[in-house]
Protein backbone atom coordinates (compact mmCIF):
# COMPACT_ATOMS: atom_id res chain seq x y z
CA UNK A 1 0.00 0.00 0.00
CA UNK A 2 1.11 3.50 -0.74
CA UNK A 3 1.44 5.70 2.35
CA UNK A 4 -0.22 9.11 2.10
CA UNK A 5 0.27 12.23 4.21
CA UNK A 6 -2.96 11.45 6.08
CA UNK A 7 -1.44 8.14 7.26
CA UNK A 8 1.84 9.66 8.48
CA UNK A 9 0.74 10.86 11.97
CA UNK A 10 -0.93 7.52 12.73
CA UNK A 11 2.10 5.51 11.60
CA UNK A 12 4.45 7.75 13.60
CA UNK A 13 2.30 7.34 16.69
CA UNK A 14 2.24 3.58 16.22
CA UNK A 15 6.05 3.52 15.95
CA UNK A 16 6.38 5.39 19.25
CA UNK A 17 3.86 3.10 20.96
CA UNK A 18 5.47 -0.09 19.65
CA UNK A 19 8.95 1.04 20.71
CA UNK A 20 7.62 1.85 24.16
CA UNK A 21 5.72 -1.45 24.46
CA UNK A 22 8.75 -3.48 23.36
CA UNK A 23 10.43 -3.11 26.73
CA UNK A 24 13.74 -2.86 24.87
CA UNK A 25 13.77 0.92 24.58
CA UNK A 26 13.91 3.65 27.18
CA UNK A 27 12.37 6.89 25.98
CA UNK A 28 14.27 9.84 27.39
CA UNK A 29 11.55 12.44 26.70
CA UNK A 30 8.38 10.42 26.21
CA UNK A 31 6.27 9.30 23.27
CA UNK A 32 5.51 12.65 21.62
CA UNK A 33 9.09 13.60 20.61
CA UNK A 34 9.65 10.09 19.24
CA UNK A 35 6.42 10.29 17.26
CA UNK A 36 7.33 13.78 16.02
CA UNK A 37 10.74 12.69 14.66
CA UNK A 38 9.25 9.62 12.99
CA UNK A 39 6.55 11.80 11.45
CA UNK A 40 9.13 14.17 9.94
CA UNK A 41 11.00 11.31 8.24
CA UNK A 42 7.83 9.61 7.00
CA UNK A 43 6.47 12.92 5.70
CA UNK A 44 9.71 13.60 3.83
CA UNK A 45 9.46 10.20 2.12
CA UNK A 46 5.84 10.75 1.09
CA UNK A 47 6.60 14.22 -0.26
CA UNK A 48 9.51 12.90 -2.33
CA UNK A 49 7.23 10.34 -3.95
CA UNK A 50 4.55 12.99 -4.54
CA UNK A 51 7.11 15.24 -6.26
CA UNK A 52 8.26 12.32 -8.41
CA UNK A 53 4.70 11.43 -9.43
CA UNK A 54 3.92 15.07 -10.15
CA UNK A 55 6.91 15.25 -12.51
CA UNK A 56 5.90 12.00 -14.21
CA UNK A 57 2.38 13.34 -14.74
CA UNK A 58 3.82 16.56 -16.20
CA UNK A 59 5.92 14.53 -18.62
CA UNK A 60 2.92 12.46 -19.66
CA UNK A 61 0.82 15.60 -20.18
CA UNK A 62 3.59 17.18 -22.29
CA UNK A 63 3.63 14.11 -24.53
CA UNK A 64 -0.08 13.36 -24.55
CA UNK A 65 -0.39 13.61 -28.34
CA UNK A 66 2.50 11.20 -28.95
CA UNK A 67 1.09 8.76 -26.41
CA UNK A 68 -2.30 8.76 -28.15
CA UNK A 69 -0.74 8.43 -31.61
CA UNK A 70 1.26 5.40 -30.51
CA UNK A 71 -1.70 3.90 -28.62
CA UNK A 72 0.63 3.48 -25.64
CA UNK A 73 -0.61 2.27 -22.26
CA UNK A 74 -0.46 5.40 -20.10
CA UNK A 75 -0.35 3.45 -16.81
CA UNK A 76 2.58 1.40 -18.03
CA UNK A 77 4.36 4.54 -19.24
CA UNK A 78 3.73 6.17 -15.86
CA UNK A 79 5.43 3.29 -14.07
CA UNK A 80 8.36 3.14 -16.52
CA UNK A 81 9.02 6.88 -16.22
CA UNK A 82 8.63 6.74 -12.45
CA UNK A 83 11.13 3.88 -12.31
CA UNK A 84 13.60 5.83 -14.45
CA UNK A 85 13.33 9.05 -12.38
CA UNK A 86 13.09 7.46 -8.92
CA UNK A 87 16.85 7.57 -8.13
CA UNK A 88 16.96 11.26 -9.08
CA UNK A 89 14.22 11.96 -6.51
CA UNK A 90 15.65 9.63 -3.87
CA UNK A 91 12.62 7.34 -3.97
CA UNK A 92 12.94 3.60 -3.43
CA UNK A 93 10.15 1.91 -5.37
CA UNK A 94 10.14 -1.42 -3.55
CA UNK A 95 7.89 -0.87 -0.54
CA UNK A 96 9.76 -3.46 1.51
CA UNK A 97 13.09 -1.77 0.83
CA UNK A 98 11.62 1.71 1.32
CA UNK A 99 10.14 0.86 4.71
CA UNK A 100 13.42 -0.74 5.77
CA UNK A 101 15.29 2.41 4.72
CA UNK A 102 12.80 4.64 6.54
CA UNK A 103 13.13 2.45 9.65
CA UNK A 104 16.91 2.96 9.61
CA UNK A 105 16.52 6.71 9.19
CA UNK A 106 14.03 6.92 12.05
CA UNK A 107 16.28 4.84 14.32
CA UNK A 108 19.30 7.00 13.47
CA UNK A 109 17.39 10.21 14.13
CA UNK A 110 15.93 8.97 17.42
CA UNK A 111 19.39 7.96 18.59
CA UNK A 112 21.10 11.16 17.41
CA UNK A 113 18.46 13.30 19.11
CA UNK A 114 18.90 11.23 22.29
CA UNK A 115 15.21 10.33 22.35
CA UNK A 116 15.78 6.65 22.98
CA UNK A 117 18.29 4.39 24.69
CA UNK A 118 18.60 0.65 24.17
CA UNK A 119 21.00 -2.16 24.95
CA UNK A 120 20.12 -4.55 22.14
CA UNK A 121 21.30 -4.53 18.54
CA UNK A 122 20.26 -1.69 16.25
CA UNK A 123 18.73 -4.24 13.92
CA UNK A 124 16.39 -5.37 16.70
CA UNK A 125 15.10 -1.83 17.19
CA UNK A 126 14.93 -1.21 13.44
CA UNK A 127 12.75 -4.31 13.12
CA UNK A 128 10.33 -2.95 15.73
CA UNK A 129 10.01 0.26 13.70
CA UNK A 130 9.66 -1.68 10.43
CA UNK A 131 6.99 -3.95 11.92
CA UNK A 132 5.09 -0.93 13.24
CA UNK A 133 5.00 0.55 9.73
CA UNK A 134 4.02 -2.67 7.97
CA UNK A 135 1.58 -3.58 10.76
CA UNK A 136 -0.18 -0.24 10.35
CA UNK A 137 -0.39 -0.78 6.60
CA UNK A 138 -1.84 -4.27 7.03
CA UNK A 139 -4.45 -3.10 9.55
CA UNK A 140 -5.24 -0.09 7.35
CA UNK A 141 -5.93 -2.41 4.41
CA UNK A 142 -8.28 -4.48 6.60
CA UNK A 143 -10.06 -1.34 7.78
CA UNK A 144 -10.39 -0.01 4.25
CA UNK A 145 -11.80 -3.35 3.07
CA UNK A 146 -14.38 -3.25 5.89
CA UNK A 147 -15.31 0.34 5.02
CA UNK A 148 -15.67 -0.46 1.33
CA UNK A 149 -17.87 -3.45 2.18
CA UNK A 150 -20.14 -1.20 4.25
CA UNK A 151 -20.34 1.35 1.43
CA UNK A 152 -21.21 -1.39 -1.08
CA UNK A 153 -24.03 -2.54 1.21
CA UNK A 154 -25.81 0.83 0.96
CA UNK A 155 -29.10 0.67 -0.91
CA UNK A 156 -28.12 3.47 -3.23
CA UNK A 157 -24.84 3.45 -5.09
CA UNK A 158 -22.12 5.74 -3.70
CA UNK A 159 -19.70 6.64 -6.48
CA UNK A 160 -15.98 6.56 -5.60
CA UNK A 161 -14.22 9.88 -6.16
CA UNK A 162 -17.27 11.98 -5.36
CA UNK A 163 -17.45 14.33 -2.40
CA UNK A 164 -20.26 12.22 -0.92
CA UNK A 165 -18.10 9.08 -1.16
CA UNK A 166 -15.15 10.83 0.50
CA UNK A 167 -17.31 12.09 3.39
CA UNK A 168 -18.93 8.69 3.97
CA UNK A 169 -15.60 6.86 3.64
CA UNK A 170 -13.90 9.17 6.16
CA UNK A 171 -16.77 8.81 8.65
CA UNK A 172 -16.85 5.01 8.38
CA UNK A 173 -13.05 4.82 8.47
CA UNK A 174 -12.91 6.78 11.74
CA UNK A 175 -15.68 4.63 13.22
CA UNK A 176 -13.75 1.49 12.26
CA UNK A 177 -10.56 2.90 13.83
CA UNK A 178 -12.43 3.58 17.07
CA UNK A 179 -14.06 0.15 17.02
CA UNK A 180 -10.61 -1.44 16.78
CA UNK A 181 -9.11 0.83 19.43
CA UNK A 182 -6.75 2.51 16.97
CA UNK A 183 -8.06 6.06 17.31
Amino acid sequence: MKVTLSHVPRIAQRIAIELNKSGLVTMTRGLDPVSHEAEKILEESVKKEQALEERVNEMLAENEDNIEDMLADERQLFFLIKKKLAPEYGVILSYEDRYSDISHKILDELYEEDLINYEVTENHIKNIIYNAITGYIASNDEIDDAVMEKIRSYKRRIIPGTEEFDIIHEKLYNEELQKRGLA
